[in-house]
């Protein structure tokens, strides 16, 4: 996401240059211009903002201590329209705090005045090729149909996930009854309009950097229950939890719109992930139920114990890897697997959902498999509340 995506910058290496002490301005512009640069100067921050939107730059060097907007700031409005371009800040008054800050946003490099000659020209070269390099690789993502990759510094992930956060909205997918492909429930999934965090995997690793998991979780189970409540559906909540939601005390409050329909709700919890590391975790889980909260075991068949997660869960649904259910109609060894995990499952009194089903094929051999549940592309997908089955 830059000012000027999908179009690699050649030529002389243009630099914006914000300080408001005029003396050192023109100094480092004079400076920069003896380096073979092409250097634009500005004594605000304000109206550097609006040339770096051009996209015409290949790096910026800002002073840190300016009047208004200081090169902190001026970092966070940039980052808000290009995650790529290199910044170079510029202090006279350093400090441990001042470094130790400007390098954890995501500075480029950090120098104290008076400047090294040398150096700083050495950084912005290196700063630009890094430039470069990072447009040829949003280019060649967008060529290849990919979406471009996540911003790289701290500064620009938080950007980047407060407005993934304000688009975020909740697409409802169906989870249908093998045996008459009625509506059993239906599984709320994170969706957000965000392009530099494209899927919700992206949204959730960002929020795993920034620290701000208990914050989406809340978020999550705020949005995910309301078409329930203004349509009037009965059909049951399918909701994934990351297991950090476990340790959220906010999770067990009872004055919640989630809590208040506890009995229609499936929190899902992934197999692929420990929850030994999760402090009293069983004890949140025995709270969850004896308020009425079902659980069910997500990725079944994933490969990562198992074993504990049913000790520790003793769910009353799973959900079968798609891994397991793709390819089931042709594939010898899943079909004896897939019967192997039925068969267990039924014997311990456990729903069976054979998720990622995406042809009628497939359909037909996970309901001759023993299958309970079906839910995939085949039957619907994913859409606003609530997405028409196809059976």
């Amino acid at each position: 996401m830059n000012a000027n995506e999908g179009s690699i910058s050649s030529g002389p290496i243009r630099v914006l240059l914000v300080d408001d002490d005029p003396a050192i301005g023109r100094a480092i512009s004079r400076l920069l211009k003896h380096e073979g640069f092409e250097p634009d100067y500005f004594e605000d921050c304000v109206p550097a903002v609006e040339a770096a939107r051009t996209g015409k730059y290949c790096v910026i060097l800002s002073d840190i201590a300016m009047p208004g907007m200081d090169g902190i700031e001026l970092m966070r409005q940039v980052r808000r329209f290009d995650f790529d371009i290199p910044i170079i800040l510029l202090t006279g008054e350093p400090t441990i705090d001042s470094a130790k800050k400007a390098i954890e946003l995501g500075a480029y490099r950090y120098f104290t005045k008076p400047l090294d000659n040398q150096e700083l020209a050495s950084a912005v070269k290196n700063a630009s090729f890094a430039h470069k390099m990072a447009q040829i690789k949003r280019s060649s993502a967008q060529a290849m149909g990919r979406p471009g990759e996540a911003p790289a510094d701290m500064l620009g992930l938080m950007v980047a996930y407060d407005a993934a956060v304000a688009t975020l909205w909740m697409a409802y997918q169906p989870i249908v009854n093998a045996a008459d492909g009625s509506v059993f429930a239906y599984e709320a999934l994170m969706r957000s309009e965000s392009k530099s965090l494209p899927h919700p995997g992206a949204i959730l690793d960002a929020a795993e950097e920034l620290g701000m998991l208990d914050d989406l979780g809340r978020r999550i189970r705020l949005l995910a229950p309301v078409p329930f409540m203004q349509k009037g559906n009965e059909a049951l909540l399918f909701l994934n939890l990351h297991p950090r939601d476990l340790s959220d005390p906010q999770l067990l409050e009872s004055g919640t719109m989630l809590a208040g329909f506890a009995d229609r709700v499936v929190l899902e919890i992934t197999e692929r992930a420990s929850l030994e590391k999760i402090p009293d975790a069983h004890a949140t889980i025995a709270a969850l139920r004896s308020r009425r909260f079902r659980i069910a075991v997500d990725d079944l068949g994933s490969g990562y114990a198992g074993l504990n997660s049913f000790a520790l869960l003793e769910p009353e649904i799973v959900k079968l890897d798609m891994a397991i259910v793709r390819d089931v109609d042709t594939n010898v060894t899943k079909q004896k697997l897939m019967r192997s995990m039925v068969d267990l499952c039924r014997d311990m009194g456990i729903k069976v959902v054979a998720e990622g089903v995406e042809t009628r094929t497939e359909r037909e051999r996970c309901v001759e498999l023993g299958c309970d549940l079906l839910q995939g592309y085949h039957i619907a997908r994913p859409g606003i509340a609530f997405p028409t089955v196809n059976w």
